[in-house]
C-alpha cells in the first residue's frame, strides 16, 4: 500500500507543470526587454520563437538559446496572428490595415498577398490582392497549403490559393448567427470566427469568440461539430465534458503533439486544455485577473491572454496579452 502511494506521489510531482516568464517584464514598452501586448505567437522553422505585438506594431523574433530580441517586421498596423508556410516564409494578419502579408525566409521582404487596405468585404473568385476585409484576425494554412483567414466582422473564413493568388469563401454566410451542432460547413452563420488550428493530418478547429464555444470541423464530411462550451459565457465545467462548460471570449487555439487542444480563454483570463477524450481542464490562470506570479499555473493569474502555441516537445507558448509577458508551461 506504501509503494503504491510512493507511486503515486512521484507520478505526481513527475506531471506537475510550471509557468515561467521568457520574455517581458510586465510593463508595456519597446525596448530594454519590454514588449507591448504579445498576441499570436509561434516557432519558426529556424527554432526561434515569434510573435506579434499589437501594441509596438511589429513582429519580434526571440532566439530560446541566446535569450535576444530582435524585430521582424516594424511599422505594421496591429498584426495578430502569424503562420509558417512550408517553405519557411512568415505570414501575418493586420487587423488594423485589413491585409494579409509575407516575410520572405530570404530576403526578408514584406509583402500583401492579400487585401487593398480598405474594409469591406469584395473580391471573391479573383486576386487576393483586390480582395476587401473587415477586421482579419487568425490565419493557418491546410495541409495542401491553402491559407484560411478568419475574416471576423464578415462573420466568414476566406480562403487564399497562393499558387494563383486568388481568394474565396470558405465558410460563413456574412450574416452573424448560431452555429447548430451537427451544422453543414458551407452555408452556415458563424459568430465571430476568431481563430483556427490545424495540423497535419487535417484536424481543423475554429474559435467562435463571441460564440463562446470551439468547433471541430470535418472537412471531408463537411459538417461542423461543437467540440467545447455550450455557448454561454462563463467559466465553468473543469474535470467534466468539454461541450457542456462555459467560455467566455475564446481568442486562441491550438493543437498539441499528444492530440489535445490548447484554448486561450481569453476574458476568463486563462488557458484551458481538452484532452483526447474531450475532458476539459485550466492548466493555466485562475479566472482572474492579475499578472502572476509564476510557479504553480493553476495559482498564477493571467491578463486577457490572445496568443497559444504548443511545440512539438509539448511545451505551451501563452501571450499573455496584458501583463506584456510570454510564459511557457512546460
Amino acid at each position: 500500500m506504501r509503494m503504491a502511494l510512493a507511486v503515486l506521489f512521484f507520478a505526481g510531482i513527475c506531471t506537475a507543470q510550471t509557468l515561467t516568464t521568457i520574455a517581458g517584464t510586465g510593463a508595456a514598452g519597446a525596448s530594454d526587454g519590454k514588449m507591448d501586448q504579445p498576441y499570436g505567437l509561434g516557432i519558426g522553422p529556424d527554432k526561434a520563437l515569434y510573435y506579434c505585438e499589437i501594441g509596438n506594431h511589429r513582429i519580434s523574433r526571440l532566439d530560446l538559446k541566446t535569450k535576444k530580441t530582435s524585430v521582424v517586421a516594424d511599422g505594421q498596423g496591429e498584426p495578430y496572428e502569424i503562420a509558417f508556410s512550408k517553405a519557411g516564409d512568415l505570414f501575418f494578419c493586420d487587423r488594423v490595415k485589413q491585409q494579409v502579408s509575407k516575410v520572405d525566409r530570404r530576403t526578408k521582404a514584406i509583402t500583401v498577398v492579400a487585401g487593398t487596405g480598405k474594409e469591406g468585404f469584395a473580391g471573391d473568385g479573383g486576386p487576393a490582392t483586390e480582395a476587401q476585409f473587415k477586421q482579419p484576425h487568425s490565419i493557418a494554412f491546410t495541409p495542401d497549403q491553402q491559407l484560411l483567414i478568419c475574416d471576423i466582422l464578415n462573420f466568414r473564413i476566406r480562403s487564399l490559393d497562393l499558387a494563383t493568388g486568388t481568394i474565396s469563401t470558405w465558410a460563413g454566410t456574412g450574416q452573424r448567427g448560431p452555429a447548430p451542432d451537427g451544422a453543414p460547413l458551407t452555408g452556415t452563420p458563424l459568430d465571430g470566427p476568431r481563430a483556427l488550428a490545424i495540423d497535419k493530418a487535417g484536424n481543423y478547429y475554429l474559435a467562435l469568440r463571441e460564440g463562446n464555444a470551439i468547433y471541430r470541423l470535418d472537412v471531408k464530411g463537411g459538417r461542423m461539430y461543437r467540440f467545447a462550451g455550450t455557448g454561454e459565457k462563463g467559466f465553468t465545467g473543469d474535470g467534466g465534458d468539454a461541450r457542456q462548460a462555459k467560455l467566455s471570449g475564446p481568442k486562441g487555439v491550438a493543437l498539441a503533439p499528444d492530440g489535445s487542444l490548447y484554448i486561450a480563454d481569453t476574458e476568463n483570463h486563462a488557458i484551458r486544455r481538452v484532452d483526447r477524450n474531450g475532458i476539459i481542464t485550466t492548466v493555466a490562470g485562475t479566472g482572474e485577473r492579475g499578472d502572476g506570479p509564476d510557479g504553480d499555473p493553476k495559482k498564477a493569474k493571467l491578463a486577457r491572454p490572445h496568443g497559444v502555441f504548443v511545440d512539438a516537445g509539448g511545451v505551451v507558448y501563452i501571450g499573455d496579452s496584458e501583463n506584456h509577458r510570454i510564459r511557457i508551461l512546460k
